[in-house]
């Protein structure tokens, strides 16, 4: 799927970059890497782990996993899962109609080991699944996900591939989450009307999503990052 090199930060020694698609077999290799980024990160509230079960539930065709090896060792994977119907499921949270929900598919995990971060990898692994999602069996117009509200890396990524918050809800047993989508039929909307609130200001962003906003970028301001709304101009 995708060739190059990449620099493990640690060693500051550049290594062969290979992707390709994730199977059954790689799942203790998956886990491994999962649990490795768990253990670095500062606070555990920022990632929503994914358990075996729904590992399997990707890997038995309801998904696309992609893998980034250096080398020979797994470094990184993302996901996209078809979800099942129900009453989590993420259209109803952007205001989708019951007809619409089979055409809605979710960006589920991405994590990068921490010795391979600052090389993009991320964002190299979203461009290719994404050119995979043509060949996924199903009629996808929609790519959703949920992110935490401080997990700046994440939402950068979103904001990176014209992805747009559209809510912000209680998920995972009631944490704040950003619910993010783009519609693939209509990946450029034009906007009006920008306004701005602080990333911790959450009845300012709730009343600006009530309004019709949808977040669409960063900005800092005062030294503290403030997410920046427009009104989209429906086609």
């Amino acid at each position: 799927m995708y060739e190059g090199t990449i620099t493990n930060q640690v060693l500051r020694k550049k290594l062969p970059l290979r992707m390709k698609r994730l199977y059954l077999e790689d799942l203790p290799d998956i886990e491994e890497v999962q649990e490795t980024v768990i253990a670095a990160m500062p606070g555990q509230t920022t990632l929503q782990p994914l358990s075996t079960e729904e590992f399997l539930f990707i890997l038995n065709e309801r998904g696309l996993m992609v893998g980034a090896y250096a080398g020979e060792e797994l470094i990184a994977f993302r996901a996209l899962l078809i979800p099942e119907i129900d009453e989590e499921h993420l259209g109803y949270d952007i205001g989708l109609s019951e007809e619409e929900l089979p055409k809605v598919i979710y960006q589920e995990i991405s994590v990068v080991l921490p010795a391979f971060r600052g090389n993009r990898l991320q964002q190299k692994l979203a461009d290719v699944i994404m050119k995979e999602l043509p060949r996924m069996p199903g009629n996808f117009r929609y790519v959703c996900c949920t992110v935490a509200p401080m997990n700046i890396p994440s939402l950068k990524d979103k904001f990176t591939q014209d992805m747009y918050i559209a809510a912000l809800t209680e998920k995972y047993g009631n944490k704040e989450r950003y619910v993010c989508v783009k519609d693939l039929e209509n990946p450029s909307l034009g906007y009006t009307d920008f306004a701005a609130a602080k990333l911790d200001d959450f009845n300012k962003q709730h009343q600006l999503l009530d309004a019709g906003y949808v977040g669409f970028d960063f900005q800092m301001k005062g030294g503290f990052h403030e997410i920046q709304f427009v009104k989209p101009i429906l086609q």
